[in-house]
């Protein structure tokens, strides 16, 4: 009788722990996949912001372009036409000088919203790689049910996609 019990609380607890095995690994493998589509969200949100953050700069600053040369010529004009010193007084005023610090900050932008939106995506494809880790390796891969792929495209330029698929990069950036 004592033997009989003894094999019912093994079988018990390789049920058990089965069981907990089971439901760790699969709701392992729901929880990725839920942040996946989640993270999803995330690189479009960033994206969006991204196109509409460089828009709202790049249109600051040309309207700081068109207006600078639209008054420069008139203010220069008013200064100097009635005067036979003009040169002179051209080279010892200080006349207004057009600011390129909004095209630094666009560029600062532009390269911190590049990164963000790369970051969103090395995020999402960090995912994808856990989860893929977690229903080819053992012992989860026994337990997990779903194993269907999480569909992912990696955004990117044309170019890159055309250096990816041929192997060859031939893009150097000359400072000349």
């Amino acid at each position: 009788m004592s033997a009989l019990a003894i094999v019912f609380i093994c079988i018990a607890g390789v049920l058990i722990i089965l069981s907990v095995l089971y439901f760790h690994y699969n709701n392992r493998e729901i929880s990725l996949r839920k942040e996946s589509e989640a993270q999803r969200g995330k690189i479009e949100a960033v994206r969006d912001q991204m196109f509409k953050v460089l828009q709202e700069k790049a249109d600051v600053a040309s309207d700081y372009r068109e207006a600078f040369g639209k008054i420069f010529p008139d203010i220069i004009a008013g200064r100097y036409a009635h005067d036979r010193n003009d040169m002179m007084k051209w080279i010892q005023e200080a006349n207004p000088n057009f600011d390129t610090s909004l095209y630094k900050d666009l560029m600062i932008a532009i390269e911190a919203q590049r990164v963000q939106f790369m970051n969103v995506q090395a995020r999402m494809l960090d995912i994808i790689n856990q989860r893929a880790t977690l229903i080819e390796s053992y012992p989860s891969c026994w337990f997990v049910k779903n194993k269907q792929a999480i569909p992912y495209v990696v955004i990117s330029s044309t170019a890159t996609k055309n250096v990816m698929g041929s192997g060859i990069d031939d893009f150097i950036i000359s400072m000349r």
